[in-house]
């Protein structure tokens, strides 16, 4: 079952963290490729100095993260890697969750196919940029609704988000342009996964 409308009408925060450990399904040519999610970041958009969004700055890039919870927002990232987003909240909140890295389960051979300097299974999506690539995200991509997709959506395998103890929340990566905002802990990954893109400081 599908991640529903309501899943994502929800503050940043609360959606990065319940992400984990839902299940990410691109199908392409008729072949799922899907993953297990290990790690998000929250961007909280008006206030965060890190997000695309701050102050409400709206382009032709970021027209994307104003639309309803559950919209996909890509962009690609040094001009190579394409960022797969979630919009949350509503309409005119432009708020968003980063996919940074999943666990692999489905579609391995054309995940490699995608990832050929990847050197396991593990590698294949411990990144944003990397998990792009092996889930074959493209720009075609922004704006797609995870409600209506026939190919790209978020399959709900638990209902509730994992137990505070399973979750650690440490400073997202890439953004120490944000000043004070770069330090807070809105990097969400699964305790001692080893496919994080990212091992978290050490408490």
């Amino acid at each position: 079952m599908r991640c529903p409308r309501t899943f994502y009408r929800r503050d940043p925060v609360t959606v990065a963290r319940h992400l984990l450990g839902q299940r990410l399904v691109h199908v392409v040519d008729g072949q799922r490729r899907a993953g297990i999610i290990l790690e998000t970041e929250a961007y909280l958009g008006h206030d965060d100095q890190a997000a695309h969004t701050y102050q409400s700055r709206r382009t032709a890039r970021t027209q994307t993260v104003f639309k309803d919870g559950g919209t996909a927002y890509v962009y690609l990232n040094y001009g190579i890697h394409h960022m797969l987003n979630i919009v949350v909240d509503r309409v005119d909140q432009p708020q968003a969750v980063l996919l940074r890295a999943v666990e692999p389960t489905e579609g391995l051979d054309a995940m490699r196919a995608d990832r050929p300097k990847a050197k396991n299974n593990r590698g294949l999506c411990s990144g944003p940029g990397k998990l792009g690539a092996a889930f074959a995200i493209q720009r075609h991509h922004d704006g797609a609704d995870l409600m209506e997709s026939p190919t790209l959506f978020i399959e709900q395998t638990q209902p509730k988000a994992l137990e505070p103890a399973k979750i650690v929340a440490c400073p997202r990566i890439g953004v120490d342009y944000a000043g004070p905002w770069a330090a807070k802990p809105l990097r969400f990954v699964i305790r001692g996964h080893p496919g994080v893109s990212v091992k978290p400081p050490a408490p």
